[in-house]
């Protein structure tokens, strides 16, 4: 069990230190998430009037998890810078089991983001969302589980790629798509019919939809057109193993 705690334990320890020396790194990555919200709330105060809450609202856990999507992206990075300077290749062929790898890098992700998460949160009284007790510790397990899925999936694409650019380009073209068409920008209902075709098969939608819904527990806010709880859960759950069971795999057979 030590065997695995330990190097699990340094590597995450090293990934943290790693992000916390790099100021601008830790200022874009909570500057942005700021600038995000309080533009697009600005701009776009009125336009969910009908739904019987303001734009600002609605989008504030959307930029929560979009702080979980820019953690991932950062921690995950790390693998490729990792390769070129040959630390991983020493980790590889060191004693500590390969899993510690994978998992290091989840929890430093979903640390990050948590961490974001929380400094986010001083924007809560601008935001209009009266936020339970039961709601915010729902809402911050929900979003644990979200940072770790994202972080194995950053793991699954950094894995295999050589630079630094290309895995921006990539992860920009996927993720941000990803998040646009999950409800966090705007709700499924009201939308185009193609476009909520898209946002239905978009494995995303299920996660921001029950996060949406524990973050807005108990403060009066609805959240439109939403998926069962079940089916998001378990959407959620399996997205989770999945994500963790390839990127496992793909560590081992190296």
């Amino acid at each position: 069990m030590t065997a695995f705690v330990l190097p699990t334990y340094g590597l995450w320890q090293r990934d943290l230190r790693h992000f916390l020396r790099q100021r601008s790194r830790v200022i874009g990555a909570v500057g942005q998430p700021f600038v995000i919200w309080i533009f697009l709330a600005a701009g776009f105060r009125h336009s969910m009037q009908a739904a019987g809450t303001e734009y600002g609202t609605w989008l504030f856990p959307g930029v929560i998890l979009l702080i979980a999507l820019f953690a991932a992206i950062f921690s995950t990075i790390s693998v490729i810078e990792d390769r070129r300077s040959g630390f991983l290749q020493g980790v590889l062929t060191s004693p500590a089991p390969r899993t510690a790898i994978v998992l290091s890098k989840m929890l430093a992700g979903t640390t990050i983001a948590l961490a974001q998460a929380l400094i986010f949160m001083v924007l809560l009284p601008f935001s209009g969302v009266s936020l339970t007790l039961p709601g915010f510790l729902l809402s911050m397990l929900l979003l644990a589980a979200a940072g770790m899925m994202l972080t194995a999936l950053g793991f699954i694409m950094a894995w295999r790629m050589e630079s630094t650019q290309g895995f921006h380009a990539v992860m920009n073209l996927l993720l941000l798509p990803l998040w646009m068409l999950s409800g966090a920008f705007f709700p499924l209902e009201g939308a185009a019919g193609w476009m909520r075709v898209i946002m239905q098969l978009n494995p995303l939608y299920y996660v921001t939809s029950l996060f949406q819904q524990t973050f807005f527990l108990g403060s009066g806010v609805e959240v439109p057109g939403a998926p069962a709880q079940a089916l998001s859960l378990a959407v959620t759950a399996g997205l989770l193993f999945l994500l963790t069971f390839i990127s496992l795999r793909m560590v081992e057979q190296k």
